[in-house]
């Protein structure tokens, strides 16, 4: 069981200890904190908040919301929605904040508190920092039963962030209604079942639904990787259908599979989308230090610059505002338009998915073979006590410095035919390993070298 605290909110399993689990506890302390934060920020009393399908999802709204209440705010419930959906709410309300309460791509078990500004964008370091510091002081004044918050219920949202999707230029709603697609979506039984299948028959397609009833009992592990999504392969091909789509339980993460049952790859929506946008919008591209070159080769091709972010959400999208880039995200499938807003949305990234696809016209599988192809491997190494991180990066930097380096998040390996990147989790007790190879041969041996590199250094050190 697991419990942790981070400045983009607060993450566990349900049931347990308090303070070592998601406890309603924790959930208190947590929404208090927050709220208090926001009063003292904004001096608005006012917070969006929506929740994933999970089934822990209504009764730790309930509890969000009264706390939020007894601190005099107003809390404005979509009830069940998708995280970009809330993302766009905050600002349509005026609100000082938003709450998303989901766990992404997390089993069943797990469920989280994410907090957003008063742009509906995640909140920084800076200020997770200080609400973190707000939880540990516990010093949060309350108000009198006659200044306790407001609340209402607005269960449109999805609708409205649909159609400020199709109103995009770049989303060509007429072109993709022409070509009457064919999709099988896998809907984890969570808010992609509500939100997915609109979009799509506002687009004229044909949509067989999986998964689609939203009570958070997940069909399978809800992370839209390849090895999960075997039954929505035999479904494509079952149903002859143009392609397959899956969305994670709160819909901000994209993974299509094509026509012939072949994964798109999820590094490679964003790839694609970017392509399209490019093509369109030209200007520079940014996604995060683990996702895949082909980003930057896509960029390069279109002669823009492609630039590299610390990963997590909040960091992409500083260095985007920064680049003023037109499209970015995170390799996991994540497509961040600012057009729209500054977060990941699948639902956007399905509607210029399917306006490059109709304008390509040709097949889904067709369309993936236009792009370069590389190979990655993604490995984990368990964190204990003896297992010094800046000990093992300082060696690394050392055996590898005749090579390109980065260091803003972990440490990234440059190599000419791939990469190597080392980085604590910010999310679990884990080093993450992720290299990428123009083959899976050579991205497995990356890691299977960065492994030994390791192993090697831990005994030169016990051996010290």
């Amino acid at each position: 069981m697991t419990l942790i605290k981070s400045i983009s909110g607060i993450r566990g399993t349900i049931g347990g200890f308090a303070k070592e689990n998601l406890t309603p506890q924790d959930m208190v302390e947590c929404a208090a904190a927050f709220g208090y934060w926001t009063l003292e920020r904004t001096n608005n009393p006012k917070i969006v908040i929506g929740r994933d399908a999970r089934i822990s999802g209504e009764l730790m709204s309930n509890i969000v919301v009264s706390t939020l209440r007894f601190l005099g705010i107003t809390v404005i419930d979509l009830g069940l929605s998708t995280t970009p959906t809330v993302e766009i709410a905050v600002p349509e309300e005026k609100a000082g904040a938003g709450i998303i309460l989901t766990a992404s791509h997390n089993p069943k078990n797990w469920n989280a508190l994410k907090f957003l500004n008063e742009k509906g964008e995640f909140i920084s370091a800076q200020d997770g920092a200080e609400v973190l510091q707000i939880i540990e002081d516990g010093t949060i004044e309350y108000v009198e039963v006659n200044k306790l918050g407001g609340y209402e219920y607005k269960d449109n949202y999805i609708q409205k962030h649909i159609q400020k999707i199709l109103a995009l230029p770049l989303v060509d709603a007429d072109a993709v209604r022409a070509k009457q697609y064919k999709i099988v979506v896998d809907a984890i039984n969570s808010t992609g079942a509500i939100s997915v299948p609109p979009l799509l028959m506002e687009l004229g397609c044909e949509v067989v639904l999986l998964n689609g009833t939203p009570n958070g009992d997940f069909a399978h592990n809800p992370e839209p990787l390849p090895e999960h999504l075997t039954g929505l392969v035999q479904a494509v091909l079952k149903h002859k259908a143009d392609m397959g789509i899956a969305v994670d339980p709160d819909v901000d993460r994209l993974a299509l599979v094509c026509e012939n049952g072949e994964p798109f790859g999820e590094e490679y929506t964003l790839v694609a989308v970017a392509d399209y946008v490019l093509q369109h919008t030209p200007g520079n591209t940014v996604s995060n230090l683990s996702s895949t070159r082909a980003l930057r080769d896509v960029t390069e091709k279109r002669g823009q610059r492609y630039e590299a972010a610390a990963v997590g959400e909040v960091n992409v999208v500083e260095k985007m505002k920064e680049l003023h880039a037109p499209i970015g995200g995170e390799g996991n499938g994540g497509i961040i338009y600012p057009e729209l807003h500054y977060g990941r949305d699948a639902l956007v990234g399905i509607a210029l998915f399917l306006s490059h696809l109709a304008h390509y016209g040709k097949s889904v599988s067709s369309l993936r073979a236009q792009y370069p192809n590389y190979h990655m491997s993604k490995n984990k190494v368990q964190l204990t006590p003896e297992l010094n991180l800046d000990n093992i990066f300082t060696r690394l930097k050392e055996k590898y410095k005749n090579e390109q380096l980065n260091t803003i998040d972990g440490l990234k390996i440059e190599l000419q035919e791939g990469w190597i990147h080392l980085r604590a989790s910010n999310t679990e007790p884990i080093v993450r390993i992720y290299t990428e190879g123009k083959s899976e041969v050579i991205a497995e041996s990356f890691a299977n070298k960065i492994k030994s590199d390791m192993i090697e250094i831990m005994r030169d050190y016990q051996e010290e």
